[in-house]
């Protein structure tokens, strides 16, 4: 997938949705970098890390989709 990064800008700028879950992304790698940092977390922030990370997971894996989706219509053979 040397083409990714390049995907990636067309559907970023092409696409509302993708741009939505690059952004979602983002933040969820924001407050788990806030979460990692602290010393001690609590019930609750154990909850909030580990929902985030499935939910940035679910994020990369739509991304990934709609990725190959991109390249399989505009394949050339």
């Amino acid at each position: 997938m040397s083409q990714s990064p390049d995907i990636q800008q067309i559907l970023s700028s092409e696409d509302p949705q993708f741009r939505e879950w690059i952004e979602e992304h983002h933040q969820c790698e924001a407050r788990l970098s806030e979460l990692s940092s602290k010393k001690e977390v609590s019930t609750d922030e154990e909850l909030e890390e580990k929902t985030l990370k499935k939910r940035k997971l679910h994020l990369k894996d739509q991304m990934t989709d709609r990725i190959r989706s991109y390249e399989m219509q505009n394949a050339t053979a």
